[in-house]
């Protein structure tokens, strides 16, 4: 377009899509059908009609030199318009060019183009020159024409000429470039010529700017990686969370049918341990790993990552008991803390898996010291130690506790001898500290262990873990079971025969020599006459954990003890137990279901 003989608007080349330098013409071309015709001497035309004949086009030249196309609005009754060019200053012909530097296009002083060295740099997304007066060439690729170019010293650029598949045709510039306009969103790459020295510049430049991107795409994928990390982090942590909540949801639903065994849903501080992290723990539960066996499972020594060791407890699957026991036990060992109580470390629910994770307590449990005759005498005054502990479940912690299997295989020690109350499966709370005893249908606990109020009728209370420390007393003092005694007498257990030599004056005929060398007979003699009082028929008479925690430090005088319950093996009670071997126990539990009579 011109003004007067003066060029005004170039519209650009056709480069196979469109008119380069009239980008806003590219929104037309939804609705105009664009028709080329090429000669043999490389002569575009084009013409143009609408692709629906309902719609209404105009072209116009204004006055002021805008070249603009309007489309007729059948709903508003006007003309709107649909691109005008030029669309900004820059547009006009030869803004930027070499007889005016102050378009920002001028080539450098001084600058030699035709020396060895030269080359050419690309500049992206150009209206470029005008194509007036380049040369064209269709069957030339774009590496032909850079080729071409730089052996002809006046070449001053080049560019493609056909965009369409790939690439085809040259057209390329000698002289002044003439009407470069940089646009926005659509343009064609100019392969501009330059010196050695620019050249050096522009691939340095462009290896920053490769540099920078390289960083950029590092920080970006960094950043990503970050968040993906984080994400799965916070997933995992959620599901653990998840997990944990479904737990604690699981062991405060009571399924047993008798009193619930904890009343508060506060989520205990126990950390949660994967089953992975336990198997690699222990071995994968090796034999090699094994401390023991009993009638809700295995117990395996581990050790964890940062060298901790520990005892796990995996509680049978085809137990039907130990859902109940892994439940009792949880609930009940995050709420109790004393020092001879056995602690609870962690503990693993999932699928089918139920473990139990306690501190590692490397003498193991008391029945493996009395009853193999490698018990240390001098430690019989961690008798007052395990008595604390029961004090403790019974009256001082915020839980009135009934343990309910307190015998000498649950008494674990550590490596100071120092004894620890474990495995409170089978316990049971009392709601307030006005009830005194409760009744059960279903009776579990270890013979020669079970009160017979408990045993015979299904009556608990703190009497009865009482009774069952008055024998674990009486074991320990004799070094023999209650329900193996080596007496001499088959009819009479280990509590029948020291009741008869305690009323024919010689009671101190059954304690174990270790314990009669280290100890004055008359603290042996006392610890026996506990004993008996613990082990009373009738729970009435028995005294409290708190009067045996006295008696077992203070010298008061002591009542006389009465008639104790089970004295004979031929009782029915104590038959069923003889199928048991004389070894140690983890967990040697009988069940029992009260009749009403």
């Amino acid at each position: 377009m011109y003004n007067h003989d003066l060029p005004w608007w170039r519209g650009g080349h056709w480069n196979g899509a469109t008119l380069i330098g009239a980008p806003d013409m590219k929104r037309d071309m939804a609705i105009l059908n664009v028709s080329f015709l090429e000669d043999d001497d490389n002569y575009v035309a084009f013409s143009y009609n609408m692709f629906a004949k309902s719609v209404i086009t105009r072209v116009v030249i204004q006055q002021s030199g805008f070249l603009q196309t309007f489309r007729w609005d059948s709903q508003t009754g006007q003309w709107s318009r649909c691109w005008s060019e030029p669309s900004d200053e820059c547009g006009n012909y030869g803004t930027c060019g070499s007889n005016d530097g102050t378009g920002g296009c001028v080539r450098k002083k001084g600058s030699s183009v035709c020396e060895n060295g030269e080359g050419f740099i690309k500049v992206v997304s150009l209206k470029v020159p005008d194509t007036s007066v380049a040369v064209a060439k269709s069957g030339l690729s774009l590496e032909e024409c850079e080729k071409e170019c730089l052996q002809n010293c006046s070449c001053t650029a080049y560019s493609i000429a056909d965009v369409r598949n790939g690439g085809s045709g040259c057209l390329a510039w000698h002289g002044d470039l003439i009407d470069i306009q940089k646009l926005n969103d659509q343009g064609q790459d100019l392969f501009l010529r330059v010196d050695k020295i620019e050249l050096a510049n522009y691939y340095r430049k462009r290896k920053g700017v490769l540099d920078k991107k390289r960083l950029a795409a590092i920080l970006v994928a960094s950043i990503i990686a970050i968040v993906l990390l984080l994400s799965c982090v916070n997933y995992m942590w959620k599901k653990k969370r998840e997990d944990e909540n479904k737990l604690m949801m699981q062991l405060n639903q009571d399924s047993s049918g008798e009193e619930n065994i904890a009343q508060s849903n506060t989520h205990p501080n126990l950390p949660f341990f994967s089953f992975k992290t336990i198997m690699t723990a222990t071995r994968n539960c090796g034999h090699e790993n094994k401390l023991g066996q009993g009638g809700f499972g295995s117990v395996y020594k581990g050790s964890l990552v940062n060298g901790q060791e520990i005892a796990v407890k995996r509680l049978s699957q085809n137990s039907g008991q130990g859902k109940e026991e892994f439940k009792t036990e949880v609930k009940l060992l995050v709420k109790l803390q004393h020092r001879n109580l056995v602690r609870l470390l962690s503990c693993c629910f999932e699928k089918e898996e139920r473990m139990l994770v306690y501190e590692y307590l490397p003498n193991k449990s008391l029945d493996l010291f009395i009853f193999s005759h490698h018990w240390i005498g001098a430690n019989v005054l961690k008798l007052c130690g395990i008595a604390r502990g029961v004090l403790y479940l019974h009256q001082d912690s915020r839980l009135k506790i009934i343990h309910r299997d307190l015998k000498a295989s649950n008494v674990l020690l550590d490596a100071a001898m120092n004894p620890k109350i474990s495995d409170f499966g089978m316990a049971r709370i009392f709601g307030d500290d006005d009830e005194i005893q409760a009744i059960t249908k279903r009776v579990v606990g270890t013979y020669g262990y079970m009160s017979p109020e408990y045993a015979m009728e299904g009556r608990y209370s703190t009497k009865s873990d009482v009774f069952s420390y008055g024998v674990i007393l009486l074991e320990i003092i004799a070094g023999q079971r209650n329900t193996h005694s080596e007496t001499g007498r088959a009819s009479l257990n280990l509590i029948g025969h020291v009741w008869t030599l305690w009323t024919e004056g010689r009671a101190l005929d059954t304690v174990d020599p270790a314990l009669n060398q280290s100890y004055p007979s008359a603290i042996v003699l006392r610890c026996i006459q506990i004993g008996l009082l613990c082990v009373q028929e009738n729970a009435i008479n028995r005294p409290s954990m708190l009067d045996v925690v006295f008696m077992l430090a203070n010298e008061i005088p002591l009542c006389p003890p009465q008639k104790p319950a089970f004295l004979f093996n031929g009782s029915k009670y104590l038959q069923e137990s003889s199928t048991s071997g004389g070894g140690s126990s983890v967990n040697e539990v009988t069940e029992t279901t009260i009749s009403a009579r």
